[in-house]
């Protein structure tokens, strides 16, 4: 016998019949002791996630608009799930709660986290394990960063009274005892937060998705599931935007050494992906698929400085760095040569400064010249000890040369496992197929 962590994400928990669903994935393995929950996501396409409908609910209140109406529909969902699940809690009681608290204009992330705490509250009972409250457990200082280490020891404490416990995810709350939540899709941090704490075998997370695929389907047909990843690489790939697991999750899980497993509610016969330190990978001349997969994002601007003996001159790129830091920008790459070096900013980050920051260039870097390279993507190619590989990056600059893709950027960091290149936005899609098709077709 052993002790799993399953967090359950919002398509698992949205309404009677995909409760039905997570119940029978939990009652198949009573190792499944602790499991942690999601506010209900969409139902169908054109249907509201409870936790938009929480923040719609706060942003009337702050116009004073009335509200009543927004978090009647709230009420009426968790309600008509009680009659569907037959399950006997007071959730009126709950709700009558919150509904005072909302006439006291309270923050954002109270209103929000009630979407976790009203299903946990419903799945405990329904499930027939104990509720426990995550807010004074996850722990977040004065200025809402959150604190592992003391969270880890509430939770220990708390957790080792209980044989099976539903946690609500997403939120804790800070000293002054005020909730505080993670950012969208942060349940999957609670989750990995309480598998570290027991020192769990596994923790699940479950999705509507059977784990990570190799590229984006959107982009690439069909691609490959990545059976096994390190907890390396897929910080990598989440990084550059691969998003079925909060990036932010890996890092609890990692440090106790829990594996962690992504299954799929509606098919919980695939065995999903399994992150682990090694990944595929045991040994150093092993012989595993060349990459594990491939991400990216668009609309970062490309700012390159060239300087006459840039490399002699002392704290260039510590004076690059202030200038950002004055500006609160933040930099997702700098890449650099003899006398050049180029400097990598998502346009969300940048926002309207580009010229300001230029000018700030200018005058206190003084270089030669300053090319602005605007709408860039990036595309990361990640596998374990890729630098180490003969004709690696031979065959990915060839098949993009081929597609007729031109490289703005390139920067392989000293992780041994990524190669990022910069192309056009309007090569992005492009990029990725021919990239795919170089390295997983031939496979």
């Amino acid at each position: 016998m052993g002790i799993k962590v399953a967090k359950f994400g919002g398509s698992s928990v949205a309404d009677g019949i995909q409760l039905t669903k997570t119940k029978q994935i939990i009652e198949q393995d009573p190792d499944r002791k602790f499991i942690v929950v999601s506010a209900p996501g969409k139902r169908f396409d054109s249907d509201n996630k409870i936790t938009d409908l929480l923040y719609l609910c706060k942003t009337h209140i702050d116009h004073n608009l009335p509200y009543d109406q927004v978090f009647q529909v709230v009420a009426d969902r968790y309600m008509a799930v009680k009659l569907n699940l037959g399950v006997d809690v007071d959730l009126m009681a709950h709700l009558d709660e919150i509904r005072e608290n909302l006439k006291k204009n309270p923050t954002a992330d109270y209103i929000a986290s009630r979407g976790e705490y009203l299903n946990a509250v419903l799945i405990a009972a329904f499930l027939g394990f104990d509720f426990v409250d995550a807010k004074d457990l996850i722990k977040f200082d004065a200025k809402g960063r959150l604190m592992i280490e003391e969270t880890d020891k509430a939770l220990k404490e708390e957790l080792e009274k209980h044989e099976n416990a539903v946690i609500p995810g997403f939120y804790g709350s800070t000293p002054d005892g005020n909730v505080k939540t993670f950012s969208r899709g942060g349940s999957d941090i609670t989750g990995s937060l309480v598998a570290r704490a027991i020192g769990a075998d596994v923790y699940e997370n479950w999705t509507d998705v059977s784990g990570f695929l190799m590229a984006d389907p959107r982009i690439v047909k069909n691609p490959k599931q990545i059976s096994n990843v390190s907890y390396k690489e897929l910080r990598e790939l989440s990084y550059m935007g691969a998003s079925v697991l909060h990036e932010d999750a890996i890092y609890p899980a990692r440090m106790a050494n829990v594996p962690i497993n992504i299954r799929n509610t509606n098919k919980p016969e695939d065995p999903g992906t399994m992150i682990t330190a090694e990944g595929y990978h045991h040994g150093m001349d092993d012989d595993g698929p060349i990459i594990t997969g491939i991400a990216g994002s668009k609309n970062f601007t490309v700012v390159a400085l060239y300087k006459n003996m840039m490399s002699a001159e002392r704290g260039f790129v510590r004076r690059i760095l202030g200038i950002l830091d004055d500006y609160d920008i933040n930099f997702e790459h700098l890449p650099s040569g003899i006398d050049t070096v180029s400097v990598v900013m998502s346009n969300d980050s940048l926002g309207d400064r580009l010229d300001e920051v230029l000018d700030a260039f200018r005058q206190r870097l003084q270089p030669d010249s300053i090319d602005v390279f605007e709408d860039m993507a990036l595309i990361a190619t990640v596998g374990h000890r890729m630098s180490y590989r003969p004709g690696v990056s031979a065959t990915l600059f060839n098949a993009l040369g081929e597609a007729g893709v031109n490289i703005r950027m390139i920067d392989q960091g000293s992780s041994e496992m990524n190669i990022i290149v910069g192309v056009e936005n309007k090569d992005f899609q492009k990029a990725i197929r021919a990239i795919y098709e170089a390295f997983v077709e031939e496979e």
